[in-house]
């Protein structure tokens, strides 16, 4: 017969509440982001509210100036709320009014979806309903980068099923040639060969050049491939000269049609941070100017001391839940803007050189910022997700600071990104009829006292999006 047995344990564990869970959220959040969680907590919570004008109203004791660390926040409880006539909590930093001479950009204009562009320009050739729905079919089936990846006897197939048609295989090709002739020419092209002759066949091009190009493309792109120049000017029947021409004229295609469409809200970056130099030291801004003010909506006071009546549990019940939820999402933001400026300030400090200079990073990492802050390594990983920095030399993203070190022959630490620079310094030099392999330019970095493994070379050569040196070859 089982017994049962009744014991305790005594255990430590970590266990984050829901405003730390809630705040580390916010602080993974870029600052365009941060604006769209605002709206939404605004659309949720209605004890939220906006505050409009935050510069014609003064506080009116030291208690309703915001603490930056968070404590008048954590203190503020639903009593205050009740007999407080501010009922909300100032920003660190008063924003001013927008300058309606700069400040205010202009509508940007619509742009109809590359497929619409490409339908608008097909329906002005001379084709009929039947080769207008096909078109239809295959740019609908077009990938992001241009090509078609679906089977054409599939899409055949599902319309004659769907519409009842007849249509033949080769119709649907001589639709899909009339599609690869429209701009961007090589749209729709079903692998990368096809994509490049659609483009030689659209271009106006010197004839002899296109020719060569065709042949190329059609019948050695094998050869192109692997860089047998020698065979290619043998199979051509051409010198090498005339070989660079026609070669030169296929590196300028573009092998991937589809991309580069981006809108001028898409090809935008906007920076977190701005650092500027000021009297030989950096003053570092927090781009937030577009996050707004928040406070607690007064109205709800009413809602739980109502004239000549007592209001309902369930009312009370949910001004205070929501009350409470919209005080920790005022102070996890505060508490997020404290946390960003602290770990912005650790990198400039730790790399001032590439602030002065922009060149020389020293090797960081995650956890030299985490001990000068006093967070935890996660924390500094949720503030580099995705921020980034204005600086003199251009917008960076926080994880271009970030790089692991080397040991040179004299014993100083390099950075990483210092090194992959060498590399793509001596692949930039190279004769490009002799390209360096990784062993070489390992060498060549040894002679300079940087010790690196030929593998490493690789590693770094291929991030530098570099080729191994059979495919740098160049004819001259």
């Amino acid at each position: 017969m089982a017994t049962l047995n009744l014991s305790q344990q005594l255990r430590l564990g970590l266990k984050l509440t829901p405003q730390q869970v809630q705040y580390l959220k916010l602080l993974q959040l870029p600052n365009l982001a941060l604006e769209q969680r605002i709206k939404t907590e605004l659309e949720l919570n209605p004890m939220l509210e906006v505050e409009e004008n935050l510069l014609q109203e003064e506080p009116e004791s030291p208690e309703e100036t915001e603490n930056t660390n968070g404590e008048d926040e954590e203190g503020y409880t639903l009593d205050d709320y009740l007999n407080d006539d501010l009922a909300g909590f100032k920003s660190p930093e008063a924003r001013a009014p927008a300058d309606e001479d700069g400040d205010v950009e202009p509508p940007l204009p619509s742009t109809p979806p590359l497929s619409e562009r490409l339908l608008a320009q097909f329906r002005m050739l001379e084709v009929d309903e039947t080769d207008i729905l096909l078109s239809e079919e295959i740019i609908g089936n077009v990938d992001e980068d241009g090509y078609l990846r679906r089977e054409l006897n599939l899409i055949v197939q599902d319309l004659n099923l769907t519409y009842g048609l007849e249509i033949s295989l080769d119709r649907a090709e001589a639709v899909l040639q009339k599609i690869q002739q429209l701009d961007p020419p090589g749209i729709a092209a079903r692998n990368l060969t096809e994509c490049l002759i659609a483009q030689v066949r659209a271009g106006a091009y010197d004839p002899l050049l296109k020719e060569l190009a065709l042949k190329i493309l059609e019948h050695h792109f094998e050869d192109l491939k692997l860089r047998r120049y020698e065979a290619l000017a043998q199979h051509l029947a051409v010198g090498l000269d005339t070989l660079k021409r026609v070669i030169d004229l296929i590196q300028h295609l573009n092998p991937k049609p589809g991309e580069g469409e981006f809108s001028a809200q898409e090809n935008y970056v906007t920076p977190d941070f701005i650092v500027e130099k000021d009297d030989g030291d950096f003053l570092i801004t927090l781009n937030d100017r577009n996050i707004p003010t928040l406070r607690l909506n007064r109205a709800y006071r009413e809602l739980v001391t109502p004239k000549g009546k007592k209001a309902s549990k369930e009312t009370k019940d949910f001004i205070k839940q929501k009350f409470e939820s919209a005080k920790w999402f005022i102070a996890s933001i505060h508490q997020r803007r404290e946390t960003l400026l602290k770990v912005m300030r650790a990198i400039v400090d730790r790399q001032r050189e590439w602030f002065d200079d922009g060149e020389t990073l020293k090797p960081m990492i995650y956890k030299d910022i985490a001990e000068v802050v006093g967070v935890d390594i996660s924390t500094i990983s949720r503030v580099v997700n995705s921020k980034y920095v204005q600086t003199e030399f251009g917008v960076y993203s926080l994880k271009h600071f970030f790089t692991s070190g080397i040991e040179t022959a004299s014993g100083e630490d390099l950075s990483n990104q210092v090194v992959k620079q060498k590399v793509k310094e001596l692949i930039a030099g190279e004769d490009p009829k002799n390209p360096l392999n990784d062993d070489k330019i390992a060498e060549l970095l040894r002679n300079d006292g940087i010790k690196l493994a030929r593998r490493t070379v690789a590693k770094y050569r291929e991030q530098l999006g570099l080729p191994i040196a059979r495919l740098r070859k160049s004819i001259g």
